[in-house]
This record gives C-alpha cells, sequence and structure tokens, in this order.
C-alpha cells in the first residue's frame, strides 16, 4: 500500500548538526597542527550555507589548504545531511607554529628565492558588520516598541506616555535655528554616514587579500601574522638579532637590527629571504618591501683592531669567546689565557689587572 504524499510526513535537519557535520568534515581536511576554531550553518529549505573558521599550522599553503577543507565541508555535509550545499565559506583565522621535534637532528635549511605564482585576486570578503548591526537593531527595536506600545494603549482609551507629550511640546518650541536642534542634526548626519559607509565599503582592513586558485575560492590573510612570518625570516639570517615588521595593504617596511658582519651583506641576505617569504604567502598583491638597517655593535668587539686579532676562522672564535667574557665578567681568564701578541689588542681594563 501507498501512502499519499501529504501523510508521509517531512524530515527536517537542524542548523545545529548541520554546524557539526560541517565542523567535523572541516577537521578531516586539516593537516596536521590545524584545527577548527568556529562553525555557522544556515536552512532554508533542501540547501545549506555553511562557514567555518579554522587555524592552520606554518609554514603551509593556506590557499590549498583552505580549497580542500571547502571542498571537504561540501561533500561531507550534502552526503550527511541530503541538503544541497552551493556555498561554503572558510576563513583563516591565524597560522600557528608547530614546536619543534628537540630529538631528531636539524637539517640545515637552504632558502632560494620563490617566483611569485601568477594568481587572479578572488572576490574580497566583506566584513560583518556585526556590532553596527545590532547596535542599530537594538535601538530600533526600543525605540519602535515603546512607540507602537504607547499608539495601542491611546488607541484604547488610555493616556499619551509623558514621554511622548514631552518630546512633541520640545519640538514645537524649538526651531531650526536653535543650537541644540543644530548640534542634534549634524550628530543624526554623522551617524547616518557612518551607517551608510559600514554599508558600502567592504571593510576588513586589518586582512590582506590572497590569491585565488579558484574562482569560487576566497582568501585573506591577518596582518599581524603576515608580520610574524616575515620577522620570523628575518631573525633567520646570519648577523641579524632583531626585527621589528610592519605589513600593510602596499608596503610591508622592516627593522633590521644587525649585530656583526658586514651590514650590507646582512641586509642583501635579508632582503632576498624576505623576497622569498612575501612569495610563499600567496597575497593576490604583494606589498612593496622596505628594508632598513640598524647596526648594534658589541663595545668590547669594537675596540679590536683587525691587525692584532686572528684572521678566518679563528677570528671568529677569538670575537666570540671575547664577547662572552666581557659578558660573564671573566676578564682575569680571558686575559691569562690570551697570547702576547693578542693582549696588546684588547682594551685597556683587560691589558693590566682591571685598570685601564
Amino acid at each position: 500500500m501507498t501512502v499519499p504524499a501529504r501523510e508521509r510526513g517531512t524530515t527536517t535537519v537542524a542548523p545545529r548538526a548541520v554546524r557539526r557535520i560541517a565542523e567535523r568534515a572541516a577537521a578531516e581536511a586539516l593537516p596536521d597542527g590545524g584545527s577548527v576554531t568556529r562553525g555557522s550553518a544556515a536552512v532554508r529549505g533542501a540547501s545549506a550555507r555553511i562557514a567555518v573558521d579554522v587555524r592552520l599550522p606554518y609554514p603551509v599553503r593556506a590557499d590549498e589548504a583552505a580549497q580542500r577543507v571547502r571542498e571537504r565541508a561540501e561533500a561531507r555535509t550534502s552526503a550527511l545531511t541530503g541538503l544541497s550545499v552551493p556555498r561554503a565559506t572558510v576563513r583563516v583565522d591565524a597560522l600557528t607554529v608547530t614546536a619543534p621535534d628537540v630529538t631528531a637532528p636539524e637539517a640545515p635549511v637552504v632558502l632560494e628565492a620563490v617566483e611569485a605564482p601568477e594568481v587572479v585576486p578572488g572576490p574580497r570578503i566583506r566584513a560583518e558588520r556585526r556590532v553596527p548591526s545590532a547596535v542599530l537593531a537594538a535601538v530600533g527595536v526600543v525605540a519602535c516598541g515603546l512607540v507602537l506600545a504607547d499608539v495601542v494603549a491611546v488607541r484604547l482609551g488610555g493616556a499619551p506616555a509623558g514621554w511622548r507629550t514631552a518630546v512633541l511640546d520640545w519640538a514645537a518650541a524649538h526651531g531650526p535655528a536653535d543650537s541644540a536642534v543644530r548640534i542634534g542634526g549634524a550628530v543624526v548626519a554623522l551617524v547616518g554616514v557612518w551607517l551608510l559607509g559600514c554599508a558600502l565599503l567592504p571593510g576588513a582592513r586589518r586582512r590582506l587579500r590572497m590569491g585565488a586558485p579558484a574562482p569560487e575560492l576566497r582568501a585573506q590573510l591577518d596582518r599581524t601574522a603576515a608580520a610574524r612570518i616575515l620577522r620570523e625570516r628575518a631573525l633567520g639570517v646570519s648577523g641579524v638579532v632583531g626585527a621589528r615588521v610592519g605589513v600593510r595593504r602596499r608596503r610591508a617596511r622592516v627593522r633590521l637590527v644587525v649585530g656583526y658582519g658586514d651590514a650590507e651583506e646582512v641586509r642583501s641576505e635579508a632582503v632576498r629571504v624576505l623576497d622569498a617569504g612575501l612569495a610563499e604567502l600567496g597575497l593576490a598583491r604583494t606589498p612593496v618591501l622596505r628594508v632598513g638597517v640598524q647596526v648594534r655593535r658589541d663595545a668590547g668587539t669594537e675596540a679590536i683592531e683587525p691587525s692584532t686579532a686572528p684572521a678566518g676562522a679563528d677570528r671568529h672564535e677569538f670575537r666570540d669567546g671575547l664577547r662572552n667574557a666581557l659578558r660573564d665578567g671573566r676578564q682575569g681568564e680571558l686575559r691569562n689565557g690570551l697570547g702576547n701578541e693578542f693582549r696588546d689588542g684588547l682594551p685597556g681594563e683587560l691589558r693590566s689587572d682591571g685598570k685601564a
């Protein structure tokens, strides 16, 4: 016997269940060290729209990882719920650096210049504007609720509220020439301009738009995360003891602190490494790199003349040992351990017993 269609009933999948399925599917596609921070889902009829926020490990290709997560979330959600998923949104909130394995031998890292791939800028992600929307909705609901309650009370035979009569009396007694009216109008106009800007401008100024390997994929990278990546690359250059990095949409400014070595050579190597790092970020528009150098030398090492110090590798060992001795206060041990040919090139506090 066949049951009529109107008696069969309907099956509804709750948005919470869809959200959990999408979060679990996204977690399955993440690389080791990644995690899902938040998810959301909206169900309309036989279709669902899902969005997940993820945290990826560094280093990783964010665009490729996000595309795998999106495809996995769409496929699994559609298969397990029976709903069509026309679009899934994946947002990369942050990049986390995994702790290195101290038991494994550290292999030398060779950084080579990487040419930026030709990518097409994907659609820009617009800011959600949750706070302005919530404030505007709350103010509108409160104002409309008060007016509606007062109008209903008057229609039912009650007296109008005191606040409404006070507002009407004040408006009747004041005209456009009054200062209070002008100030209030200016404030309302500014609020209106601000709301129009929130509605028309895309926002998300703190994030950099990334290239899109697929037309339906959109990705952004936080400027703070990009600055941390470049700072880590800069500190890996030999001779750099400090770095300050600021990344904007058009420029990336790096200020290096050089503690040893030739400043120009250190800067050239840092520029090469940072150019490779910018190319690996996968941005739709690579910022212009500007590198500044600040030389900060140790006073004990600067007093040594090149003619009195050893040459080649021995010279570097000599200067490192001298720097450590000055830092630890072992002047006497260092003075007794040096040969006569090097004592003339030492600072004054080391040539004699603590006397310059």
